[in-house]
């Protein structure tokens, strides 16, 4: 009789579906001429189903479509996105989470950038999570490895399962009614598909993925050579026994022109200005000795914040004391190339010590490839391409068969999202940027943007832990949306960023701008950072919360 009952209950239930089917099979029909845009997504369970109505701006026909809907999504499976994904979860394990990822892999710009050399010039005990070890004595890690590190970190923690690949995100709409962000992407197919989620997490990095930054120089079609950039870097490309001249100054050239030295006949890195360069071992001796003789976990966390300590003495010297850290570094040259060559037009630039970022040079590869002959070093301007190579305004002629244009980033803030709040679109360069992770007037986003004088995993880390706060007291009090509120016309504002760096004074006029006293003030600061985003009240008085249904302010 149970089984009886059983397949009676079976029976009932497929009839039911069948019927269903039916009735949206004759609704399509009847619909035909008036063809609805309705995109279906591979869900993870029943109860993440919501229905939306979509308007096709054809016709005016409304229809129903499914799209997923999670609690906190991410756009972005890089080191900061992976690292989001891991705080969510562990702190929140009933919410539902998805990471948008534009590209078909793990790692971002680690998966990205493929030119020879690539490194880091941050150490791994800082780049690194506090959560995942970084096990070798290797601080300063090649791109590869970074990436492997990653991918690991989001399979070891079951992150893998909660990414969309190549899912590029277009347009994030904000309803207050709803307080729910719409959210956009193409995945390449006819059309976009939809998400909606209470909380978007921007994990995406700040420059553009698909093309990097380029000059325009007079006769760059005259080349007879090739011309390549670091960012697109050909992996057939065969440089052995050729002339190379790489432009630029900055982390990226200093890391190919050793790397390239290795095979090609002769490498030129031709900079219109100097950069500050400090050489140190890629190994960590004091990390070595520590993993040797102490537990795991607390050797990662002395190396970690010795590196914090190192790293911020010395930014804090530089700052307060720029003649004698110019002095340390300009010394610190003279030990690798000697005393007779001219470091003062090739190594001492016009500015002073960490008004833009230091380059590092590890195990002095750079000076190890000029003193060996293989690479050198000219200071001039491009005054136009040759079929040859390089006229420069000194009248110099640089013969070539390469030319690689390590001349910087594209910025381009959240992959070139539009960002709607209640039918508004906004503009993100006329908001104040709140703790360096929100923005003014823009509900329930928050964005993981790094350093510029330290590790980006640091101040990403601290971003994280500060949303998962925030999302915590928002369950307590039953609360559905949060705002920083911007204040009266009173405060001061400045640029976002207080370096001097090319890419950074091209970035200014798109990134939020700062106030001169916190929370609206980037202070640069772990140490500032990690207590204001640890300790302090999250209801300051400039967080504005609400529950569904109350407006966005005003940005």
């Amino acid at each position: 009789m149970g089984n009886n009952a059983n397949e009676q209950v079976i029976a009932s239930k497929i009839s039911g579906q069948l019927a269903g089917i039916k009735s949206i099979l004759i609704e399509a029909d009847m619909n035909r001429a008036a063809p609805v845009k309705c995109h279906r997504l591979q869900l993870f369970s029943e109860d993440r189903i919501v229905q939306r109505r979509d308007m096709d701006s054809g016709t005016g026909a409304v229809g129903k479509c499914e799209v997923e809907q999670v609690d906190v999504l991410i756009v972005g499976a890089g080191l900061s996105g992976i690292c989001a994904a891991y705080h969510l979860q562990a702190r929140f394990p009933h919410k539902r989470i998805a990471i948008l990822e534009g590209r078909d892999a793990i790692g971002g710009t680690w998966d990205l950038f493929r030119y020879p050399g690539v490194r880091s010039d941050s150490d791994m005990f800082t780049l690194g999570y506090s959560f995942r070890h970084w096990r070798s004595e290797k601080a300063i890690a090649g791109g590869a490895a970074i990436c492997d590190y990653i991918r690991g970190t989001a399979k070891d923690y079951g992150i893998e399962e909660k990414i969309r690949f190549r899912h590029r995100v277009t347009e994030a709409s904000w309803s207050s009614p709803d307080a729910l962000w719409s959210v956009t992407a193409e995945t390449g197919g006819a059309e976009p598909v939809r998400f909606t989620c209470g909380f978007l997490f921007m994990c995406s990095g700040y420059y553009d993925y698909d093309n990097g930054y380029l000059p325009s120089w007079p006769g760059m079609a005259d080349f007879a050579g090739k011309v390549v950039h670091p960012q697109h870097w050909p992996s057939d490309l065969d440089y052995a026994n050729r002339r190379v001249v790489v432009i630029g100054s900055g982390a990226t050239a200093v890391t190919l022109v050793p790397a390239l030295a290795e095979q090609a006949a002769h490498v030129t890195m031709l900079q219109r200005s100097p950069s500050y360069v400090a050489a140190r071992p890629s190994s960590d001796r004091i990390a070595y000795w520590l993993q040797k003789s102490v537990p795991e976990s607390l050797a990662h966390a002395l190396v970690r914040w010795k590196n914090i300590f190192v790293g911020a003495f010395f930014f804090s010297l530089a700052r307060r004391r720029p003649a004698v850290a110019k002095r340390a570094l300009r010394k610190g040259v003279a030990m690798h190339l000697g005393s007779d060559y001219d470091i003062g037009r090739h190594f001492t630039p016009s500015y002073n010590p960490w008004e833009q970022r230091l380059c590092l040079v590890p195990d002095a590869d750079l000076f190890k490839a000029i003193r060996s002959k293989k690479a050198s070093i000219v200071t001039d301007e491009i005054a136009s391409f040759s079929k040859t190579g390089l006229t420069l305004r000194s009248g110099q002629q640089l013969e070539a068969d390469l030319i690689v244009t390590a001349t910087g980033l594209s910025v381009r803030l959240f992959g070139g999202m539009k960002i709607i709040v209640d039918g508004v679109e906004q503009d993100v360069s006329q908001t104040l940027s709140y703790k360096g992770m929100m923005f003014s007037g823009i509900p329930n986003l928050a964005s993981a943007f790094g350093y510029t004088n330290a590790s980006w995993t640091l101040k990403c880390e601290l971003t994280v832990k500060y949303v998962c706060r925030l999302l915590k007291y928002m369950d307590q009090h039953a609360l559905q949306s949060c705002v920083p509120s911007r204040p009266g016309a009173g405060l001061a504002e400045l640029p976002a960023l207080d370096f001097s760096s090319g890419y950074v004074l091209r970035a200014n006029k798109l990134l939020p701008r700062q106030g001169v006293k916190a929370p609206w003030k980037l202070h640069q600061n772990y140490f500032v950072d990690y207590i204001a985003m640890t300790f302090s009240a999250v209801d300051d008085g400039v967080m504005r919360f609400g529950q569904r249904g109350a407006q966005a302010g005003d940005a």
